[in-house]
């Protein structure tokens, strides 16, 4: 198949997920199909993954009180890849920090709870661990104990870009990209020269950054890559400032000495759950993900940057 021009690209932005997604296709004619399917697939993730709607199955599983919950073939999915991205990352990913993040403020819509800035009265709460999470893949049922509560925020975007990526190529046949504030994931044959992607450093929230001007760009041809970032989703309360990445021991947002680390890898989920793992590891990250043979990009809090895994040199880059 002849890779298509860099003239015949189709893009659309728009608002989603408290962020923003981006989706390119090879095929401009495609484009409203190609859109129209990726507007279905995130409607679905967030009816099943949703921690804030009350309409979501993640809500109910939330408030069962201890009891099992029938839940649907996507949040089964979506719960299996939380557990998986637990336990190869040993428990540094998980998906028992909605406590967490609830007692931080973090309780509500991103948007709204950021403009709480006022003390916090309740102690930071840890993750009650990955292995209290009782789901039976076969019969499409989850348990969770009293009062523990689920976040599939480290891995359920990465999982809609996945599947959309690949639902749309099947359905229009030619190369797609699609980018869900930073969780990116490509199908099919890329235009030539491939995808030209931009990587931000400072990356904060706010519904549409996919313009800003890229820190370094990488070129990709097939597979994910992921940023995971200590300055997305930050707020204030009071004195502190807080972020979205928790350590689950502690129930507190990591101290980390990265402040974005982006990873590429086979399959988005898989570039996503490497770059939270390493920004809790710390300075264990490059040797941990050099090891898995990752190519990642890990930035410090003064701005120098490390790349291991065969990422390409930018400026200022150290390997």
């Amino acid at each position: 198949m002849r890779a298509a021009p860099a003239e015949a690209i189709g893009a659309r932005t728009f608002a989603a997920f408290g962020t923003f997604a981006s989706l390119l296709v090879a095929d401009r004619d495609s484009l409203e199909l190609a859109y129209g399917l990726l507007a279905g697939e995130l409607l679905a993730v967030d009816m099943a993954c949703s921690r804030f709607r009350t309409d979501s199955e993640l809500w109910r599983v939330n408030h069962a009180q201890g009891h099992p919950v029938g839940i649907s073939p996507l949040l089964t999915e979506a719960l299996a890849t939380a557990l998986t991205a637990a336990r190869i990352t040993d428990g540094d990913v998980d998906p028992t920090c909605g406590q967490s993040l609830a007692r931080l403020g973090y309780d509500r819509d991103f948007a709204q709870a950021q403009q709480d800035t006022t003390d916090l009265i309740t102690p930071p709460a840890p993750a009650a661990g990955w292995q209290t999470v009782e789901l039976d893949a076969e019969r499409h049922t989850v348990r969770v104990p009293d009062a523990v509560m689920l976040d599939l925020g480290a891995t359920a975007k990465a999982l809609a870009a996945d599947r959309a990526a690949a639902r749309i190529h099947g359905a229009v046949g030619c190369g797609v990209l699609v980018n869900l504030g930073g969780d990116i994931r490509v199908a099919g044959e890329p235009p030539a020269g491939g995808w030209r992607v931009g990587i931000l450093d400072d990356l904060a929230y706010a519904p549409r950054r996919a313009h800003d001007e890229p820190s370094q760009a990488v070129i990709i041809r097939d597979g994910g890559l992921a940023t995971s970032s200590t300055q997305a989703r930050a707020w204030q309360r009071g004195g502190t400032r807080l972020h979205h990445i928790i350590a689950p021991r502690t129930g507190l947002p990591a101290d980390s000495c990265w402040r974005t680390v982006s990873v590429a890898a086979a399959t988005c989920v898989d570039a996503n759950t490497a770059s939270t793992a390493a920004v809790l590891r710390g300075e264990r990250a490059p040797q941990w993900l050099d090891e898995l043979r990752l190519p990642a990009r890990l930035v410090r809090r003064d701005g120098t940057t490390l790349i291991v895994g065969g990422w390409p040199a930018g400026p200022g880059s150290q390997a």
